[in-house]
């Protein structure tokens, strides 16, 4: 009986400068995350749309996973200008042109995907929504940064508790009306885009978590639920839902 390939997973890389060359990479928690808890194979996407139509590696794969990263999504992608603290080497905008296109040619093809962090907030821009350029600074919502004078357990432990929406994808999946997140983003979702129901939401009204309406598996969180994906039950059963949507 010949074996079963496991579903190949797409995920979107940075492109980051290690002196003096720029690399494509993508972190070893996601990875790591998607090797263990959603039981495939994950290929990093080079961000080379200029060169490459997102669509051949798309006939190959079974899902797309878009993770966290330290730089932001370009504010002109929803007619904004950058902040005046922003420094240009907080974009990154070649993962902007691979993630927008990778996001509307899977949504097409109705494959399984899966937002973190970053990932989250390019789901909403590709969805026309709109983001806060630094959350700390918007009367009436807490600061939800990492303190980076933590050792990276701290940063990574749980930070506030969110409310998942009755009925919704979230709560179908963990079986529970909230839970506790860690907490590590300076922007969020302003205006929320088109098709996107709201999954979850902090005490402050900012929103968590959404799923895309009318496909099979879409959804993103805001927080970091790859962090030691293993120990923490919870989080596992999300990676394990979008590993069960790929193979599918």
């Amino acid at each position: 009986m010949s074996r079963k390939s496991k579903p190949l997973v797409g995920v979107v890389s940075d492109l980051k400068t290690v002196p003096p060359h720029p690399f494509h990479m993508a972190g070893d928690k996601y990875l790591t995350a998607l090797v263990q808890a959603s039981d495939v194979v994950p290929v990093i996407l080079p961000a080379l749309t200029e060169w490459v139509d997102v669509a051949d590696w798309l006939e190959h794969l079974q899902g797309v996973f878009l993770p966290g990263g330290y730089s932001m999504v370009h504010p002109s992608l929803y007619q904004q200008q950058p902040s005046s603290n922003a420094k240009e080497q907080a974009y990154d905008r070649q993962r902007d042109s691979l993630s927008l296109a990778v996001i509307k040619a899977v949504l097409d093809r109705e494959l399984p995907l899966f937002g973190v962090c970053r990932g989250f907030q390019e789901m909403n821009v590709a969805a026309g929504g709109t983001l806060l350029q630094t959350i700390h600074t918007v009367e009436g919502l807490d600061d939800h940064r990492e303190n980076k004078d933590q050792t990276l357990a701290e940063q990574y432990s749980a930070a506030h508790e969110v409310a998942l929406s009755a009925g919704g994808e979230l709560e179908r999946i963990l079986g529970v009306s909230s839970i506790r997140v860690n907490s590590l983003h300076t922007q969020g979702v302003a205006q929320l885009g088109r098709h996107l129901a709201v999954e979850a939401t902090a005490a402050d009204g900012l929103i968590e978590a959404f799923r895309v309406e009318g496909v099979r598996f879409g959804l993103g969180v805001q927080w970091h639920p790859e962090w030691q994906v293993m120990q923490n039950p919870q989080q596992r059963q999300l990676f394990e839902a979008f590993g069960d949507a790929c193979r599918a």
